[in-house]
């Protein structure tokens, strides 16, 4: 495995615990700093906004080089690690999660634009797999970490090993990946071009409702995994451990396969895969470790389909190469906003939490749909 890619995988790390955290410290954040559970949401919020707010900044500074690019990225993940753990009080710590959310699309668009470049061309796919496991390896190793570092000690202390895995990327970064040419500069206008194909809207609008769906179920996979089947609180930590292991498999799964068969297919049969899975769970929740092993593969899904959807969007954005890399991960916090709100409609309405992925088996069927569409129309021309 090259090196450069191992640096690529640490910034996503860093990207993955400072986003996913969050959800596993609320309940201290709120109690530390004197606000309700509901206001202490709105810092998942201000991350996903500055993801959305973040990205388009590449149309500014596409024309440097990507390894330039990712060294300041990693600085603003630097800063915004810094502010969080030092926040005095609720409202600067919304400003530092709106800083931390900046550099995340664009970090996956350049770093997808860096993996692809650094990887011989029959193993693309495999190369932005490695990229990307940085984020798996956060939901399985870094986000359980975290929140008992919170539990233990403080909800700072979290933050303060996101300032080390920053530091750690800065360097690898700066040693390890080399010069890369920067893209054309084709203007302003040209890195927008993109948009009027038919092509990225089938991969970005896929993308954003098969995560969306999947979000539904999983924004609620604590009350579904203790009220439904059965499972103690003591035991949730360890299948949170299990739902990363998932996300791992499914990443080094998507690459693989990526690179042997189509890639429009391999995302379109997973987010099918998916719909199965949610419809399965909805009617199995009550069997706690048939429950469990179906959200092994469906957090599998998860990460499954982003591979490939990461690498078609590259392929199918020339001269926007950049802004379609950081576009896919607007999608993604995207789905999450609308998986979390949609999930959770079934349950206002007084409906059993297993609601939730039932909820989101139309989502990441309607993925499936486009992507398949996407495949006819697009894959199979080529």
């Amino acid at each position: 495995m090259k090196k450069s890619l191992v640096a690529l995988a640490f910034g996503t790390l860093a990207l993955g615990i400072t986003e996913y955290v969050m959800m596993g410290i609320l309940a201290d954040v709120a109690l530390s700093l004197g606000v309700s559970i509901t206001k202490a949401g709105h810092l998942i919020s201000a991350y996903a906004l500055g993801v959305t707010f973040g990205a388009p900044l590449l149309t500014v500074v596409h024309k440097y080089g990507p390894k330039n690019i990712l060294l300041v990225l990693a600085g603003v993940m630097l800063c915004g690690a810094v502010l969080s753990s030092l926040a005095p009080d609720y409202y600067t710590l919304l400003i530092a999660r709106f800083i931390s959310g900046l550099p995340h699309g664009a970090y996956f668009g350049v770093a997808s634009i860096a993996a692809v470049r650094l990887a011989d061309e029959k193993h693309q796919n495999s190369a932005m797999s490695v990229m990307v496991a940085g984020m798996t390896v956060a939901n399985l190793l870094g986000v359980p970490l975290g929140t008992a570092l919170s539990s233990g000690i403080s909800w700072r202390v979290p933050f303060v090993f996101v300032i080390i895995v920053s530091i750690a990327v800065l360097y690898y970064i700066w040693k390890w990946v080399p010069d890369i040419e920067a893209l054309p500069d084709h203007g302003y206008k040209r890195q927008f071009g993109f948009l009027k194909n038919g092509a990225p809207w089938l991969i970005i609008i896929a993308t954003m409702l098969g995560n969306g769906g999947i979000f539904c179920w999983y924004s609620y996979i604590s009350p579904i995994l203790t009220d439904e089947g059965g499972f103690t609180e003591a035991m949730l930590p360890l299948l949170m451990i299990a739902a990363g292991g998932g996300m791992v498999i499914g990443n080094i799964l998507s690459g693989r396969l990526s690179d042997r068969y189509s890639p429009g297919r391999v995302a379109g049969y997973t987010q099918g895969l998916a719909a199965v899975v949610l419809l399965s769970i909805f009617f199995f929740a009550g069997y706690g470790w048939v429950s469990a092993t179906l959200m092994v593969v469906c957090t599998a899904c998860l990460f499954g389909a982003s591979v490939p959807q990461q690498f078609l969007i590259l392929k199918h954005a020339p001269g926007g190469e950049m802004l379609g890399g950081a576009s896919i991960q607007m999608a993604f916090n995207l789905g999450n906003a609308l998986g979390a709100f949609c999930g959770g409609l079934p349950i206002d309405a007084g409906l059993s939490v297993n609601y939730a992925a039932l909820t989101g088996v139309p989502f990441a069927f309607a993925g499936f749909c486009l992507l398949m569409i996407f495949c006819k129309r697009y894959e199979q021309r080529q």
